[in-house]
């Protein structure tokens, strides 16, 4: 077949369209984000409201990050034989609770435990919904199916994030976390009346530790590591900057999470790019980008505006590493990818613990440009991770060719 005939009928072959399930499957995820990325924006208020710090605030949202890649790393293996419908059904049921019981918590304690508790939800639900989109992809729509997945994560900032620094101007804190945890019952209830199917092994659940022999998961892993410590640590801190660095009011918080969710958004439209181009030639691209983001994001943190710009950046750099990292991830192993997922989780969470914990003195001795710079660094420790090629993994290309 000559060049011109295969155009042709690449042109005349309509594309599969994106499943139905993936937007309730959007859904859950903007759910699980709204919590996960909350606690950064509101987190002077919830200070003032305790008489402490935000450095201290945000144990809690290290506390849900080590909660998260905890319950990710032992519990998300389940999902290759339960399934990953019921294990996302009872993840949604824990996270309601520990979400209400955030909302009352009485003391920063409290609130911290609240957290672990959503941290543990958040470990088996996260890696259910990615390796549930990952399964009901058409071939050739992968990208856009789990673009549109991702996109979960604009609603959680738009709809989530930015309404939550205004409720919790206009009204309190704690009816930040009541809106959530409506949130999440209606998720579970939405999930319960679809029918996303439940594929199902027999035989035990696979080990997180045999799934680190698949090749090529390493190096994939440590990017991920890399990228997510990267984001934790300057989000975690970007609200106390524009509130206290910038003399801005909490609400105006929620314009950040707008920009970043708008970016964020925006990049979906792109995504068949990385179908054409292939996930592993742009990841190191797409690391790249995000690195530049924040030497910008440093330059221009002593403006409002420039800021709100470049988190608008920021955001669209963000959703191509984070979208060629799970179709990498999901593909290495179909056999085995709630477990591989689960990893995924694991090592993402944990940086939320360590990015947090890390990030917080040096931006409270050195500044918020200081600490994008050091996320710069972070992501070149990305971009080298991105572009090693493992020589098993070589192996088992060749050998499937």
């Amino acid at each position: 077949m000559s060049n011109s005939d295969q155009v042709a009928t690449l042109v005349a072959t309509p594309r599969p369209p994106i499943p139905a399930l993936a937007y309730l499957l959007t859904g859950c995820i903007a759910v699980i984000g709204s919590n996960s990325l909350v606690l950064g924006p509101i987190a002077p208020a919830v200070a003032s409201s305790f008489a402490t710090s935000v450095p201290a605030v945000m144990i809690a949202s290290a506390a849900f990050g080590l909660g998260t890649s905890a319950s990710a790393l032992f519990l998300a293996r389940y999902i290759d034989r339960v399934g990953a419908r019921r294990m996302l059904q009872g993840a949604l049921a824990l996270l309601a609770i520990a979400l209400v019981a955030s909302a009352a918590a009485p003391t920063v304690m409290a609130l911290v435990a609240a957290q672990l508790l959503a941290g543990i939800a958040a470990g088996v639900a996260m890696p259910a919904i990615y390796a549930s989109s990952a399964a009901i992809a058409p071939p050739g729509r992968e990208s856009g199916t789990i673009g549109v997945v991702l996109t979960g994560w604009t609603l959680s900032m738009v709809a989530g994030v930015s309404l939550s620094a205004v409720l919790a101007d206009l009204v309190h804190w704690r009816a930040v976390f009541a809106a959530v945890a409506v949130l999440a019952a209606l998720a579970l209830a939405g999930l319960t009346m679809t029918s996303l199917g439940d594929i199902r092994k027999s035989g035990p659940a696979p080990t997180p530790l045999g799934a680190l022999s698949v090749p090529g998961i390493v190096p994939l892993l440590v990017a991920c590591a890399a990228f997510m410590t990267a984001f934790y640590g300057v989000y975690g801190y970007l609200g106390d900057h524009l509130h206290n660095g910038l003399g801005r009011p909490v609400s105006a918080n929620g314009l950040a999470a707008l920009a970043y969710g708008a970016g964020f958004g925006m990049a979906a439209l792109l995504d068949g790019v990385i179908d054409r181009l292939g996930a592993r030639r742009i990841m190191p691209f797409a690391y790249l980008l995000v690195a530049i983001v924040y030497v910008a994001l440093a330059a221009a943190s002593a403006s409002f505006a420039l800021t709100i710009a470049m988190v608008a950046a920021w955001g669209l750099a963000n959703h191509f590493g984070l979208n060629v990292l799970v179709m990498r991830l999901s593909a290495l192993d179909p056999s085995r990818r709630g477990t591989i997922m689960g990893l995924n989780s694991a090592v993402t969470y944990l940086a939320v613990f360590v990015g947090t914990t890390a990030f917080g003195p040096l931006y409270t001795g050195l500044g918020f440009a200081a600490s994008a710079i050091v996320a710069a660094l972070l992501m070149l420790v990305a971009v080298t991770a991105a572009t090693w090629r493992s020589p098993r993994a070589t192996v088992v290309r060749q050998g499937a060719n």
